[in-house]
């Protein structure tokens, strides 16, 4: 992804270990452990013990995804300070006061605008109340973000 220029098609992130190998393999372990379940019910094989089975894999699933989720988070947080402390230089300063307005959406898409474009996007996205993928489209001079999580 680092390699190729960055721009509205292209700026998805995917992370080849967790994408492509571990939440397949945990995925298709539950998956596993409900078709064993299921034919222990059938062929009347210690069905508890593949119910916990079960269980544990579904917790083992929604740990890896919650560890995900977890840390994207934190790097919304992260990009919204950051985005803040862009426009208190970047923005005229009429406009300064208003960057409390941006919900967090507004302000993680607005990383990718260019400083040139800034002001001008951010005043549309207040005046339009712009969605994070408006914003996104709506950028002209793409600013690569190639440390996403």
């Amino acid at each position: 992804m680092a390699d190729a220029p960055q721009s509205y098609a292209h700026h998805t992130r995917w992370d080849p270990p967790f994408h492509f190998f571990i939440a397949p393999v945990f995925l298709i372990a539950f998956i596993a452990s409900i078709v064993h379940f299921v034919m222990s019910l059938i062929h009347h094989h210690h069905p508890v013990f593949f119910f916990s089975l079960v269980i544990l894999s579904l917790a083992a699933l929604m740990a890896v995804f919650k560890i995900r989720i977890n840390s994207l988070k934190v790097q919304d947080r992260v990009i919204r300070l950051e985005e803040r402390l862009r426009m208190a230089t970047v923005l005229p300063e009429a406009l300064r006061p208003r960057i409390p307005e941006l919900t967090e959406r507004q302000l993680v898409a607005l990383r990718f605008a260019s400083d040139g474009e800034l002001p001008a996007l951010v005043q549309r996205t207040l005046t339009e109340k712009l969605s994070q993928d408006d914003i996104k489209k709506s950028i002209q001079n793409w600013r690569a973000d190639n440390w996403r999580v």
